[in-house]
Parts: C-alpha cells; structure tokens; sequence
C-alpha cells in the first residue's frame, strides 16, 4: 500500500473528504460510486464499476429495473 502523507478528520457525521489530488489519480468524479470494504483490518475504498449483476463483466451492458446485465447474460435468459 503506498502512502500519501494526508491526513483528514472524520465529520460529525462520520465523512471524509476525499483530496483531489486522488480522485484525479484515480478518475473519481463527483456522483461517482464508491465501493467501502474490509480488508484485514483496513477500511478499503474504490472506485465502483459498472458490471453485470450475474457474471460481473463491464462491457455491453443494458440496464433491466435499475440493474445491469451484460447482452451475453441477456440472450442465455431468453434461451430458458
């Protein structure tokens, strides 16, 4: 894990901000998803992708009621 050396106080109602130095490092826009997760004992952030909901690939995807499917998934449902 490499170190950035910034600090940040967590809010009154438990938020960071992220700096920009980051979120241009790592292409994090504002309305961005972001992933929060344990590692070990580490809290882990990132940047959320878009994927499909059955087979997790993050091309060719159609939204279907607010969740993703991939067109491949899409034609293997049509088959059942």
């Amino acid at each position: 894990m490499k170190a950035t050396g910034i600090l940040r106080k967590i809010d009154g109602l438990g938020r960071i901000t992220l700096p920009m130095e980051l979120r241009r490092t790592l292409d994090i826009s504002e309305h961005d998803q972001i992933e929060v997760f344990m590692e070990e004992d580490r809290v882990v952030l990132r940047k959320s992708e878009r994927r499909c909901v059955f087979c997790n690939a993050n091309f060719r995807l159609v939204e279907f009621k607010e969740k993703l499917i991939c067109q491949e998934c899409v034609d293997k449902l049509k088959e059942l």
